[in-house]
């Protein structure tokens, strides 16, 4: 059921909105959203263009003036109670999410979650942001260093984990005192309107947040005139490496600073002295939560050869337990990420790789599902070693020493997150150190993302830190004056 806050459409085109200076708006030019879950359409989403991108932009710079000027209290306020309309919109939020990315009920209910979390935290950091006094060399003068906010940021957030991400992307840059432009992916454009629109339901002010969202076609143009706007004054995306290097590069050649959060290639390294039972749960929760499609995603089980094949048959047994035969395979975002999958496997077994559980071949209800894959006695030449696969397929390596395992976990271009398996605390903190990554957990799955900790990668995972307090989205003003 539409909750009580869900925009009517107009009687022909999107039900969908843009949201720009707090009015909805509808453009005569709309796209198509299909369900992944069916692989019907659902609705139809506003498209946006490069003129809503500089209105959108204008709106922010315009509530800026007033937004910057207002006390960390009065912000504090306005994330209070999007906590409150988080809650009594949980079951709407959900429903999105379901229809939209076809996600199950876990993954809607964890995201929700995660967005409490991150207003909850980001209201209670607020209040901590402070300046200094230093001592200027000369006595006869005094010193101020101030935090003030940038600006209008623009922030683009992805559909796979869209409540989770999607709030992270603006709350912390509104709370510091920024405005934004937020930028939603065209697969989740109603789940992603419900960010701005939780906001706004606890009284932010018109322009604090802008929303739009276009078709494929529609992107580079009006992402080059949201990045190239002089009035963007930071820029934060989570999406694939592919296109934050486009998005860096613009952002370079504007001289903006920018935050990215990036693909992975995460590895979970198991030592010979790893509790089987623990490993295969975590492995198996890491490699297979929403059906792979996280960065954080364990897509590489670097295994001690004395207890691989014991492992193997404990994944298998816990895949039967977590993801059974008897239900219905799980649901990716679209039919061509399940073809990447397969052929990823397809390649891997044509040169010498085996199948720990899975079938590649296996038709499923419809063509947007697929089941878990497990591949063993992977190497270095096949596809499946290096290529992100963002699904429900892992490789298995084996390796002898700790110095092998440690160069197959850092043989990657990503570097998001890994874990490590261990009943020996000091090796595993020893191998932790040498992954080059941002994250590293130790007999926990690779997934893992709070509001307490900074979150980001290293190498083409992204640079930059969310969930890092304000620092990130103010900059420092030095003011000196005579005694």
């Amino acid at each position: 059921m539409p909750g009580p806050t869900e925009p009517e459409a107009p009687s022909q085109g999107a039900s969908v909105p843009l949201v720009i200076g707090g009015r909805d708006v509808y453009p005569d030019d709309v796209f198509d959203v299909i369900s992944p879950n069916t692989g019907k359409f659902v609705h139809k989403a506003s498209n946006a263009d490069e003129k809503h991108a500089l209105a959108a932009i204008d709106a922010g710079a315009k509530a800026f003036e007033s937004w910057s000027q207002t006390t960390p209290a009065t912000r504090r306020g306005v994330f209070l109670k999007a906590v409150d309309i988080l809650d009594k919109r949980t079951e709407e939020l959900k429903g999105y999410m379901l229809t939209e990315t076809g996600s199950d009920e876990g993954w809607a209910a964890f995201n929700v979650f995660l967005a409490r979390e991150c207003l909850l935290d980001t209201a209670s950091r607020i209040m901590a942001v402070e300046g200094s006094i230093p001592t200027p060399q000369d006595p006869s003068t005094a010193a101020l260093v101030v935090k003030e906010p940038y600006g209008v940021i623009l922030a683009i957030a992805p559909w796979n984990a869209p409540y989770g991400l999607g709030f992270r992307a603006v709350t912390w840059a509104i709370a510091a005192g920024n405005a934004v432009v937020f930028k939603g992916s065209e697969l989740s454009p109603r789940t992603l309107w419900a960010v701005s629109s939780v906001l706004h339901d606890a009284g932010l002010p018109d322009g604090v947040i802008n929303y739009i969202t276009c078709s494929p076609s529609n992107a580079p143009s009006v992402t080059k005139a949201l990045v190239e706007s002089p009035k963007i004054k930071k820029i934060n995306f989570t999406g694939s490496s592919g296109v934050g290097r486009i998005i860096a590069q613009m952002a370079g050649a504007n001289l903006k600073p920018i935050l990215l959060e990036l693909g992975g290639k995460a590895p979970a390294i198991v030592c010979e002295d790893a509790d089987l039972d623990v490993t295969a749960k975590q492995c198996v929760l890491g490699a297979f939560m929403n059906s792979g499609q996280i960065c954080m995603s364990t897509e590489r089980i670097i295994v001690h050869k004395n207890i691989r094949v014991a492992l193997e048959e404990k994944l298998r047994e816990w895949v039967e337990n977590i993801f059974s035969s008897k239900n219905d395979a799980p649901i990716l975002i679209a039919d061509r990420t399940v073809v990447k999958n397969r052929d990823l496997v397809k390649d891997a077994l044509s040169k010498g790789a085996t199948l720990v559980c899975g079938d590649v071949n296996a038709a499923e209800s419809t063509k947007s599902r697929l089941r878990p894959i497990i591949v063993s006695n992977v190497k270095p030449d096949m596809d499946i070693y290096k290529t992100e696969s963002f699904g429900p397929t892992v490789s298995v390596i084996e390796y002898e020493t700790e110095e092998e395992a440690l160069q197959i976990a850092n043989d990657t271009e990503y570097g998001l997150s890994a874990a490590v398996f261990s009943t020996d605390l000091r090796k595993a903190l020893r191998l932790a150190k040498k992954i080059e990554t941002g994250a590293v957990h130790i007999n926990k799955m690779s997934v893992h993302d709070e509001a307490v900790l900074p979150h980001g990668g290293a190498k083409s995972s992204g640079f930059g830190r969310f969930n890092a307090g304000m620092e990130e989205w103010l900059r420092t003003k030095n003011i000196t004056y005579d005694i």
